[in-house]
């Protein structure tokens, strides 16, 4: 029996079944997959750096305009307290330039002078006042005069006069009397003040024609003088008035 002849080369194996039109399966080695995935990791990191940085970006941007317009609001602000503060300012000013340019224009002062029967009651009054007298007494009964500045108003009980002048065959008590239920009821404080040589009653406050103002009132003879003001911004030129007093006792 002859043995038969053994051969050293390998199996050959079967190919494999390939489907007609089909590429074969490309076959990729284990290093390629980790480069691959590799590559994959590392693009996904950039792209989440790049959205990240962009937000920030864009949250920087909102809170720089945010931050812009809160400063552009403070400033308008401020701008508008400066104006304010200039315009309140050159308000002052103004008024202050006024204030003396009337007082100036009331000098030098006049002079007025009552009814020689009724004492002659004199006095130096601002010369930008006009006065008229509504009643003379020259035939006796009572004496009224009002001053006012520029023209003088209707005469009226509630017409706002820089000054008011009356002269009246009453009692001083009888004239003194019609204020006393107002210092009582709190509507007008009372004072003693000193006219020339004589003394006189002052009420201040809530006047019976409801202005406020200032009334004076003293005996010459047998005359009651009432002198009188319906304003507290004509208070000082009163007081002036006052000062300058003179009669014949």
């Amino acid at each position: 029996m002859f043995n038969q002849p053994t051969s050293s080369m390998p199996p050959i194996s079967s190919p494999q079944p390939t489907v007609p039109g089909m590429p074969a399966r490309p076959t990729v080695a284990p290093s390629g997959v980790a480069k691959l995935e590799k590559s994959v990791r590392s693009s996904l990191v950039k792209t989440i750096a790049i959205i990240l940085l962009s937000l920030l970006l864009v949250g920087a941007l909102l809170l720089a305009v945010y931050f812009y317009n809160e400063y552009e609001i403070a400033q308008a602000d401020v701008d508008s307290q400066v104006a304010s503060a200039l315009i309140a300012r050159e308000k002052e000013i103004t008024d202050e330039l006024e204030a003396k340019f009337t007082e100036r224009e009331k000098e030098p002062y006049s002079n007025f002078t009552g009814p020689d029967d009724y004492g002659a009651v004199s006095f130096k009054y601002p010369k930008t006042w006009s006065v008229y007298v509504a009643k003379d007494a020259v035939r006796g009964g009572d004496f009224e005069a009002y001053f006012y500045p520029m023209e003088v108003p209707p005469i009226a009980n509630d017409t706002v006069f820089s000054l008011r002048v009356n002269i009246k065959s009453e009692s001083f008590e009888a004239a003194d009397n019609r204020y006393k239920g107002l210092v009582t009821s709190g509507k007008l404080t009372s004072s003693v003040i000193t006219l020339h040589t004589t003394t006189a009653n002052r009420y201040d406050g809530t006047l019976p024609n409801n202005l406020i103002g200032s009334i004076v009132i003293f005996k010459i003879r047998d005359k009651t003088i009432t002198l009188e003001t319906d304003a507290e911004i004509y208070r000082e030129d009163f007081s002036h008035i006052l000062e300058s007093v003179t009669f014949n006792e």
